[in-house]
């Protein structure tokens, strides 16, 4: 069990009969902590057929590139938070095209994410890494570098069998 405590009240969290680990429940005010996974997005630019990536700063994935994404915001509507994302670390504006996939994330123990993969356009802005990015750049499916996330290969991989990615 990830939490022993609750987090209305500060009692104790115990499994129910079940001992279904993503929802134990208060001894105290009787309140059910369900884990849900939290939601990711990932905007895919392309020029001549290469997809624009990210290398990453801080954190374990330091070094490694990824299709450039962030977490939704509380309140937050998912295709502005595929925008804003983008903008903060990339610097360029982007017109939402379409929800191109969507993958469970599975590989970070501690947060169970759903990611959200849109298509989009470049609408301005001038590209420079910022935020939780270092560098970006333009790749062909031949010189991509060292991924942080596996589900942004399969993302890779699906974009390369539809020949949009050379």
């Amino acid at each position: 069990m990830r939490y022993s405590f609750c987090p209305k009240c500060g009692g104790h969290l115990e499994l129910n009969e079940a001992k279904d680990e993503t929802k134990p429940y208060c001894t105290a005010c009787g309140f059910v902590f369900y884990q849900n996974p939290a939601v990711g997005v990932a905007a895919i630019i392309m020029r001549d057929k290469k997809i624009l990536l990210g290398r990453r700063i801080g954190g374990v994935y330091e070094g490694k590139w990824c299709i450039p994404c962030g977490y939704v915001e509380w309140d937050e509507d998912v295709y502005e938070a595929a925008r804003r994302e983008f903008a903060e670390e990339t610097g360029l504006f982007i017109t939402i095209r379409g929800v191109y996939t969507v993958h469970s994330n599975f590989h970070n123990p501690n947060q169970h994410t759903v990611g959200i993969w849109f298509m989009a356009e470049e609408a301005g802005g001038e590209l420079a890494a910022g935020d939780d990015l270092d560098a970006v750049g333009f790749f062909g499916y031949d010189e991509l570098p060292e991924l942080a996330f596996p589900t942004d290969k399969l993302v890779l991989q699906q974009l390369k069998q539809e020949n949009q990615l050379c």
